[in-house]
C-alpha cells in the first residue's frame, strides 16, 4: 500500500546527511534543548490536568481530553509537519514549529477567561508546534552517526527530554498549584506567558544559527509500501501502546496518590511525586544508553516491559507505599522504549526513514486515545484498577522486542 507521495527534499531536510560536518556536534547540542523544552511542556499536562478538573468539576473522562487535544495533534499535524519540513527545510521547519507552539501558550491567557474549551484549542495549537518539532528532530538525530548507535544516541537526547519531564511538575506545581499562585484559571496565565516568551526566543535563535546541511537523495521520492515493512508496522503499533501507557499513567498519578488507602497526599503534594516518575525515565535514558551498548535493543525493550506490566500489577493489587512506589517505578522502565521502538522502526529502511519517521510521530496519538479509556475505567471501576488498562499495553510491547532481539546489536 503506497502511504506518501512526498515532494522533492531541499538541500537542508533530515532525509539524509551528506559527510561528515564540524557544525554536527553543535547541532545535536541545539536540538537537544528542543528535546527538553517539549518535555517540560508535555509533562505539565500532568499538572494542568487535575487543576482544570477541580476548577470546571470535570470527570475524570474529561479532564483527560486534555491529553485528548494535546496527543490528537500529533495523529492529525504529522503527516502536514512532515510535507512543510520537506518543502521549507529542516532549519525553517524547527522556527515554525517554535513560533506555533509559542502562540498556543500565549492563548492561554485568553483561555482563563473563555472557559475550558479554548484551554482545548490552546493545547491542540501547542502541540502541533512541537509534533512539527518531533517530526524534524527524531530522524535528526538517528543520522548524525553510524546506524549501530542510533538507539543509544536517540536515547541519549530523550534523556533530556525526561529532564524535562521531571522539571515540568515541580514547576507546575510550584507556580500553579501552591498556595501561593493565583486563584483558579488564572494560575495557568503567568507560566504559560513564559513558555510563550522562552519559545518565540528559540525560534529566533534557530533561524540565525548556522546548522549542518542535510542532503536528499533522489530515491527519498519513492513511496513506502508498508507491507514490504511488517516491522515499521508493528513498531507504530508499539509506539502508539507504550505512549498510551506512559501518558496516561502520569495523567493518573496526582489522584492515585490522593487515595488515602495509597498515600492521602493533598493534590499540591501529589504532583512532586509526578516528576519522580518522569525522573525515573530521565535517568533510566542515560544509564540506558550505556548498557545498550553490551545489550541488544529489541532485549532490553522486553525486560522493560516486562518490568512494566509486574510494578502496574503490584500498584493494582497492593496499598500504601508498595502500591505508591510501584506505580512511581514504572517511569524507570519507560526510559529506553519509546528511542528504542523508533530506531528499530527506522533500521535499515534508507530513503524511506523521513516517511516512516512521519509513521511512528503519527502514532503518538495513543498519548490521547489511552488515557481516555483510562478515565472510562476509572470513573466506572476506580482510579486503582484502572491501571490495568495501561498493563495491558505493555504486553504487545514485549512481544515487539522479543521478536525483534536480534535485529542489531549496539557497539
Amino acid at each position: 500500500m503506497s502511504l506518501i507521495q512526498p515532494a522533492q527534499t531541499p538541500p537542508d531536510t533530515p532525509a539524509a546527511i551528506t559527510a561528515p560536518q564540524p557544525g554536527r556536534t553543535g547541532a545535536l547540542t541545539m536540538v537537544t534543548m528542543l528535546f527538553f523544552m517539549w518535555g517540560l511542556i508535555t509533562a505539565l499536562n500532568d499538572v494542568l490536568i487535575p487543576h482544570l478538573r477541580a476548577v470546571y468539576t470535570l470527570s475524570y473522562v474529561q479532564a483527560m481530553l486534555v491529553q485528548s487535544c494535546f496527543f490528537g495533534a500529533y495523529f492529525l499535524v504529522s503527516l502536514p509537519a512532515g510535507a512543510l519540513v520537506r518543502r521549507i527545510g529542516y532549519q525553517r521547519g524547527v522556527v515554525v514549529g517554535l513560533a506555533t507552539a509559542g502562540i498556543g501558550c500565549l492563548m492561554f491567557y485568553p483561555a482563563a477567561q473563555a472557559g475550558f474549551g479554548l484551554f482545548l484549542a490552546a493545547l491542540f495549537v501547542l502541540a502541533s508546534g512541537i509534533t512539527m518539532l518531533q517530526v524534524a528532530a527524531n530522524p535528526y538525530v538517528t543520522i548524525l552517526g553510524p546506524a549501530a548507535t542510533a538507539s543509544g544516541r536517540l536515547t541519549l537526547t530523550q534523556g533530556f527530554n525526561s529532564l524535562g519531564t521531571t522539571v515540568g511538575p515541580l514547576v507546575g506545581a510550584w507556580l500553579i498549584l501552591s498556595d501561593s499562585a493565583a486563584a483558579g484559571a488564572d494560575a495557568v496565565k503567568g507560566p504559560y506567558l513564559l513558555l510563550a516568551c522562552t519559545l518565540l526566543a528559540l525560534s529566533v535563535a534557530f533561524a540565525l544559527a548556522r546548522l549542518p546541511q542535510v542532503a536528499a537523495t533522489a530515491d527519498d521520492r519513492t513511496p513506502l509500501v508498508l507491507r514490504q515493512h511488517p516491522r515499521l508496522v508493528f513498531a507504530v503499533l508499539a509506539i502508539f501502546l507504550y505512549v498510551g501507557a506512559e501518558v496516561a499513567i502520569g495523567s493518573f498519578i496526582v489522584s492515585f496518590l490522593t487515595e488515602r488507602h495509597i498515600a492521602g497526599l493533598t493534590v499540591a503534594n501529589a504532583a512532586h511525586y509526578v516528576s519522580l516518575y518522569w525522573g525515573g525515565a530521565m535517568v533510566g535514558r542515560f544509564v540506558g544508553a550505556l548498557v545498550m551498548r553490551r545489550v541488544s535493543a529489541g532485549t532490553a525493550l522486553a525486560c522493560s516491559a516486562a518490568l512494566a506490566v509486574v510494578l502496574i500489577v503490584v500498584a493494582v493489587a497492593g496499598s500504601g507505599s508498595v502500591a505508591m512506589w510501584a506505580i512511581l517505578a514504572v517511569g524507570l522502565c519507560n526510559a529506553i522504549m519509546f528511542p528504542t521502538i523508533f530506531s528499530m522502526g527506522l533500521h535499515q529502511l534508507g530513503a524511506g526513514t523521513g516517511q516512516a519517521a512521519g509513521l511512528l510521530c503519527m502514532a503518538i496519538v495513543g498519548g490521547a486515545v489511552v488515557p481516555v479509556g483510562q478515565g472510562v475505567l476509572a470513573d466506572v471501576v476506580g482510579v486503582q484498577w484502572s491501571f490495568l488498562l495501561p498493563a495491558a499495553c505493555y504486553v504487545p510491547i514485549l512481544w515487539f522486542g522479543i521478536k525483534y532481539a536480534g535485529i542489531y546489536r549496539q557497539r
